[in-house]
């Protein structure tokens, strides 16, 4: 199996034991069911060699940072919809709002991109070789670019880089 060269064997071992845990988890620990698990957790190691950049690194802090802003924004913005949703006569001024993104491109921008689509009120739509973003949202009067902004940096601390302009 070709990995990445700086990807040592306790490395998958560690990936590979953890997928296999998220596996048992979800499916149980059933006999018949571990055999497709352990495959599984291999494939999801060899993909992880080929997907993941070389010398990546993930902040734990920065992963706890950044899920307990997506779990507050997640509430703040559903209830958002919600009300709007439910009013006589909707509050709203959907558009299309462009930004420019500070996440680098590729698998970064798109997985930030996925991320920010979970979220209500607003939605990627495309994003530009040269990084402007179009973002689709229920109110062009929010300041969704700073919004997204703020998106980013936090997302990019899970990556442990800070804000890269450009």
């Amino acid at each position: 199996m070709a990995v990445a060269e700086d990807t040592r064997f306790p490395t998958l071992l560690v990936r590979g034991l953890c997928l296999l845990l998220l596996w048992v988890i979800l499916i149980g620990p059933a006999p018949k069911n571990l055999l497709v698990g352990l495959v599984a957790s291999a494939a999801g190691v060899w993909a992880s060699t080929k997907l993941w950049p070389a010398g990546g690194t993930l902040s734990l802090a920065g992963f706890i940072g950044f899920l307990l802003r997506f779990l507050a924004q997640s509430i703040v913005a559903g209830l958002d919809v919600a009300r709007r949703a439910f009013a006589r006569e909707p509050d709203l001024r959907p558009g299309f709002v462009t930004c420019r993104s500070s996440v680098p491109a590729g698998l970064a921008r798109d997985s930030a991109c996925a991320v920010m689509s979970l979220q209500p009120g607003k939605l990627p739509v495309s994003a530009a070789a040269d990084g402007t973003l179009l973002i689709h949202c229920l109110d062009l009067r929010e300041a969704v670019a700073e919004q997204v902004a703020a998106d980013e940096m936090a997302f990019c601390r899970i990556l442990g880089s800070e804000r890269r302009d450009g």
